[in-house]
């Protein structure tokens, strides 16, 4: 989808470059009469203008189909969470791994057949990948992700597997307005302006519409951030840890 996107956005620039090309070679050719030249003119505009309305609808159209899909791949992994910063170990049970560590850091009753799937995401390297796994339960699921702040200091954190497509938005957002005035939740995207307004954002245009936070914004925003892996899309993606919102409204 993202390549049938970047192709109508080429075809676009490029029909566009090579009839402006054209206006500008008809006015320079002095053996055309004045009246020819006039309306071959108004002709190629009035075909300028039905062409680019034409590629500006099909666009439109592509982008939502685009965020149709997103939005449904997003559902499906609505009972999905990544755990980091676990140590990786020759033949581990990841389920028994993860009911571990919820049952000894978030003191809620998880147990192995709640866990519909679980496993190590991505390519072995010398950081221990992160756990992917997928509840039953979406009740048990939510308890989970609202308790992780009692991770907080243990080095482990829990993360919601987001599509590439948001993940790029997150990061994006993150690297503009600060690592605790960005967090998603049920894989949507929030955001704090400079006024602590909150805005939902799920493209890059939604971004530039909130504007670059002040000077002062971000030195308020304060901590290191953690970054993690994310496989959200490709194995090599990064994510940052997601600071829940009640802290960040805090620290404001």
């Amino acid at each position: 989808m993202e390549a049938l996107t970047k192709s109508v956005s080429d075809l676009s620039k490029s029909l566009y470059a090579r009839m402006t090309d054209f206006e500008k070679e008809l006015k320079k050719n002095p053996n055309t009469s004045s009246d020819t030249t006039q309306g071959i003119t108004a002709e190629f505009s009035a075909f300028r203008s039905f062409a680019m309305q034409a590629l500006t609808m099909l666009q439109q159209q592509v982008n939502f189909l685009a965020q149709t899909i997103d939005t449904m791949e997003m559902r499906g992994r609505r009972k999905i969470l990544l755990l980091h910063g676990i140590p990786e170990t020759k033949e581990e049970d990841t389920a028994g791994v993860v009911v571990r560590v919820v049952k000894e850091h978030l003191k809620l009753d998880l147990e192995v057949p709640d866990i519909k799937r679980c496993h190590r995401m991505g390519r072995s390297t010398q950081k221990p990948r992160p756990i992917l796994f997928k509840l039953h339960n979406t009740a048990l699921r939510d308890g989970i992700w609202f308790g992780k702040t009692s991770l907080k200091g243990t080095g482990i954190t829990i993360s919601e597997f987001l599509t590439k497509t948001r993940h790029n938005v997150f990061m994006a957002a993150r690297d503009r307005f600060g690592v605790n005035q960005c967090w998603t939740k049920e894989g949507v995207i929030y955001v704090l302006d400079g006024q602590g307004s909150r805005h939902q954002v799920s493209s890059l245009v939604d971004l530039d519409d909130i504007g670059v936070p002040s000077e002062a914004s971000r030195h308020m925003q304060g901590r290191p951030e953690q970054r993690i892996k994310q496989p959200g899309g490709s194995a090599a993606a990064v994510a940052k840890v997601i600071a829940p919102k009640t802290k960040r409204v805090a620290r404001r």
